[in-house]
């Protein structure tokens, strides 16, 4: 699966111990990575570094993914496509999220190769659709 070089993935979680395996997947196959450790980071690197694809994370110290995606809504011309991660399954999370724009929910833990797949479809699709 080629993918070029530019497809730019920001990861916005605090466990710093799922960001370094999630950040060496996504360079392994070929994406550009940023990340931020708190959902005020992720919104300042939203903003200035233009990313394809977020991995958001839910609960998060500062600002909470929830309120990462209404600071996208609000300011994006070309919002990226979005994917939560996170512990909280419960199916009311799951609607809020989705209502608000998320392009996939995925429950931790999960496997970094299907998480993977899931990048792959996503910027796949933006790519013949826009």
């Amino acid at each position: 699966m080629n993918i070029s070089p530019q497809k730019r993935i920001l990861i916005i979680d605090d466990d710093e111990g799922l960001i370094e395996p999630l950040q060496f997947a996504m360079e392994a196959a070929g994406y550009e990575v940023l990340t931020a450790h708190d959902g005020n980071e992720g919104v300042m690197k939203i903003e200035r570094d233009a990313p394809d694809l977020v991995l958001l994370d839910l609960v998060m110290p500062r600002r909470s993914g929830f309120a990462v995606l209404e600071s996208m809504t609000d300011k994006k011309p070309r919002a990226p496509r979005i994917v939560m991660v996170t512990g909280n399954t419960e199916p009311k999370y799951r609607e809020l999220a989705m209502e608000r724009g998320v392009d996939r929910f995925i429950a931790k833990p999960y496997q970094i190769e299907e998480l993977v797949e899931v990048v792959h479809e996503l910027l796949a699709s933006e790519q013949t659709s826009g």
